[in-house]
């Protein structure tokens, strides 16, 4: 079995130099500066117990790659760009081989059993980040992350065994569970506070909103009749299987959300998170005020009219108003 990673950035790139040091044959796909980095020097991964480097292939596109019938694909990409990295993958020959999705949010692995016949969810517990070319900080000890891996939309193989197998060997945890889904849901609760945390300064305010936004899109789900389950990550830490531990000289900048503001990115993934609940509201007819709200806000975060921390509970509110359906 073969890893193919595809998007090396916090998560993608901890995963593939944890599977290529633990000797596994990996292949990455990345794109700018990070592939540079990695083709020129590799891939250096901090951990709170020292720095590791590791090469590995990397490649820009999998049409450069020579595709085999085992080779297994992590999509890693964040979900905007999940279709056209799909899209890819097709043109370059891949068919019956695994697909992983191990991203935020639910509608990766939708996109991807539209174009293959094998696809999986991986829900992903990691803390992780990537600001530099070449470089990723990996936070998690003695386990750098805490995976839940099945088929999509439901039930196990002997290819998810496999996939574990190889996982737990790199020292990233790794279950089998017969429906991931619930825990991506519960994990999706989680995520839809990401936007939150990078576009409202630390305070009172911003504490109320995650609570809000949290409730809002539990409501949501209880209306839709969806079965979530949050990840038990103090479990985790009791057990002393994933400890989120500092890195000496590694300050920390939030949420997948706020890297890609940091990294000014140009795009964030919140229409495919806070998103999602605006779609399922809209589906049973009905609203999701503070996620809608907080979608319009990402969008002013990414386009510059806004800045990260910016925000306040007024100026929120104001995109709540401005923001509402048409009523009859």
């Amino acid at each position: 079995m073969r890893f193919i990673v595809y998007g090396v950035g916090a998560i993608g790139g901890t995963f593939a130099a944890s599977l290529a040091l633990s000797g596994q044959e990996v292949v990455g796909i990345a794109r700018g500066r990070q592939l540079e980095a990695i083709r020129s020097g590799g891939l250096t991964m901090r951990t709170p117990t020292g720095d590791h480097r590791t090469a590995f292939e990397c490649v820009g596109d999998p049409s450069e790659i020579d595709w085999r019938d085992d080779d297994v694909v992590i999509l890693t990409m964040k979900a905007q760009d999940t279709y056209e990295a799909l899209l890819r993958l097709v043109d370059a020959g891949v068919s019956d081989q695994a697909i992983v999705c191990g991203q935020n949010g639910v509608e990766n692995e939708r996109m991807a059993l539209r174009l293959f016949p094998n696809v999986y969810g991986m829900t992903v517990v990691l803390p992780a980040t990537y600001e530099v070319a070449g470089v990723v900080n990996a936070f998690g000890v003695p386990k750098r992350g805490l995976l839940y891996l099945g088929r999509y939309p439901k039930g196990l193989d002997s290819v998810a065994a496999a996939i574990s197998d190889g996982f737990e060997r790199a020292e990233i945890a790794c279950w089998q569970v017969e429906d991931t889904m619930v825990l991506k849901y519960g994990k999706l609760v989680s995520n839809v506070v990401n936007i939150v945390m990078a576009a409202f300064s630390p305070g009172e305010t911003r504490d109320a909103w995650r609570q809000k936004v949290r409730d809002e899109a539990a409501e949501v789900y209880e209306k839709a009749g969806v079965a979530w389950k949050f990840v038990d990550v103090t479990e985790a830490k009791e057990r002393g299987i994933m400890v989120d531990t500092p890195i000496p000289g590694v300050d920390r900048i939030g949420s997948s959300t706020m890297q890609s503001l940091k990294r000014d990115a140009g795009s964030i993934e919140t229409d495919y998170l806070n998103g999602e609940i605006v779609l399922m509201a809209r589906s049973l007819g009905i609203d999701a005020p503070l996620n809608r709200a907080l979608c319009r806000i990402a969008r002013d975060l990414v386009g510059g009219r806004l800045a990260p921390g910016e925000v306040t509970g007024e100026m929120a509110e104001a995109y709540v108003s401005r923001t509402a359906l048409p009523t009859s």
